[in-house]
């Protein structure tokens, strides 16, 4: 699917009238484990449709009704706007992070995606 078959002027508001893709990658972050992560292409991978920008349109457009801090960048650094909140619910969760060092710029960690990154392997409870 490419990034153009989205419509452009969907937003939350539209939220009634996801477009199957959309509906499929707000599937895959749910069930993403709390503390756990998979980046934009995992998730395209595991639907076996698109490809990370792709994901990220749908999780820009409408992945604020799920758990959207755990769809990431590959590189594990923060959504960029969103760096304080998504930070909190990593600390909250137990995510692993690596702490920034102090030269890096704004002192924020990146996520661990060694120990972070989640392989649908084993499924979130209350999810088959």
């Amino acid at each position: 699917m490419s990034e153009e078959s989205l419509p452009r002027d969907a937003g939350p508001e539209h939220a009634d009238a996801l477009p199957e893709y959309a509906e499929r990658v707000l599937e895959v972050a749910e069930l993403i484990p709390p503390g756990r992560v998979m980046t934009y292409g995992d998730v395209a991978e595991w639907l076996e449709e698109g490809g990370p920008r792709q994901v990220g349109r749908v999780m820009a457009l409408y992945g604020g009704a799920v758990a959207w801090w755990r769809v990431v960048r590959a590189d594990g650094v923060l959504l960029p706007g969103h760096e304080l909140r998504a930070l909190d619910h990593y600390r909250a969760e137990g995510t692993p992070l690596k702490e920034a060092s102090r030269a890096a710029e704004g002192h924020l960690p990146r996520l661990d995606m060694r120990r972070a990154r989640w392989d649908g392997g084993e499924r979130a409870e209350g999810h088959t």
